[in-house]
């Protein structure tokens, strides 16, 4: 089968690229995306794959997502604008990219045959404090609502909170700041949950798997302090309170309490069956209690310095500072 994965050159997007061609089904890989330069510097790193191809498009222009979709089996829509600062002050950009881009994606995917979409979401769609999130929160409504029409197409939907380690996310900025000695935290409560682009990308392969459409799929996952992380990656640098951003929030929630009516646990992940995306749970998956909110102050899955230091690579030195 073939795949085409917008935002293809992104955190999420190369690490879907990587892991994507240990799938044995995996016939095609078409990477979708605008930017020019990071298609260049993945080519140089996996042109030498047979199976991965390239596109430069805008999922804003439909015609070109219709002309990219022919022939392909499953879309991976993960591009977006994420940086919560820059769509509080260009809402308009963040609505034609993550709304229309998602209208344009679904429309796409029907006219081509697609047999599924899967969009990944963001917790921020969950009681939206943000432009960010109002956007995502109406492009999982589309996504969902878009299995009620009667085409063969399946849309699913997949939640992450920030993803360790990717392109604007704090673990870059702390590894850059430590070099002055000098780490900006806004607010010494917020804490989230850990997961990185790989540990993201084998879940979205494990979900194409199983997903009939109409769900919206939200992995277990474990939290931590961002001041503990602050403390691992620079322990002798000064850290200095900078204040919430605007759209920040101290935590990350993946499950809101409204959402638990139509929650279910199956093994290591949550299952929300939205009322009009006619999904169905799995054999086995679990109803969690109504008002069950999964976030990450709430979590009862807790990294300390150590667990962090060790995901990170950083265990020695960390004994050490201690």
């Amino acid at each position: 089968m073939n795949c085409l994965i917008t935002g293809g050159t992104g955190s999420l997007g190369t690490a879907l690229v990587r892991s994507g061609l240990d799938q044995a089904w995996l016939e095609r890989l078409i990477i979708f995306s605008r930017d020019e330069a990071k298609q260049h510097e993945q080519r140089r790193a996996m042109s030498s794959d047979s199976r991965i191809s390239w596109v430069i498009g805008d999922v804003r222009d439909l015609n070109r997502i219709v002309s990219s979709l022919r022939g392909v089996d499953i879309v991976i829509h993960a591009a977006a604008m994420k940086q919560v600062p820059i769509c509080e002050e260009n809402p308009s950009e963040a609505v034609m990219t993550n709304i229309l881009g998602a209208r344009n994606i679904i429309e796409a995917a029907i006219r081509n045959s697609v047999r599924h979409v899967l969009f990944v979401s963001t917790d921020k769609a969950v009681h939206p404090t943000s432009v960010y999130g109002a956007t995502k929160l109406i492009a999982e409504r589309m996504i969902i609502r878009a299995n009620s029409r009667d085409t063969g197409t399946r849309f699913s939907t997949v939640r992450f909170g920030n993803l360790i380690g990717s392109r604007g996310s704090v673990l870059p900025l702390f590894q850059e700041q430590r070099r002055h000695g000098r780490i900006t935290l806004t607010d010494e409560r917020m804490n989230r949950f850990w997961c990185t682009p790989e540990e993201a990308a084998e879940f979205i392969w494990r979900v194409l798997s199983i997903a009939q459409g109409g769900e919206v799929f939200v992995p277990r996952l474990p939290s931590f302090w961002i001041r503990d992380l602050a403390w691992v990656v620079a322990p002798e640098a000064r850290i200095e309170i900078i204040g919430i951003r605007p759209g920040e929030r101290l935590s990350e929630i993946l499950i809101g309490p409204e959402e638990s009516r139509y929650a279910f646990r199956s093994g290591e992940f949550f299952m929300l069956i939205p009322p009009l995306g006619g999904g169905q749970p799995p054999p086995g998956a679990v109803r969690v209690k109504e008002g069950f909110c999964y976030d990450s102050e709430r979590n009862d899955w807790w990294l300390d310095p150590m667990d962090i230091a060790v995901r990170l690579g950083l265990s020695i030195a960390i004994a050490r500072a201690a």
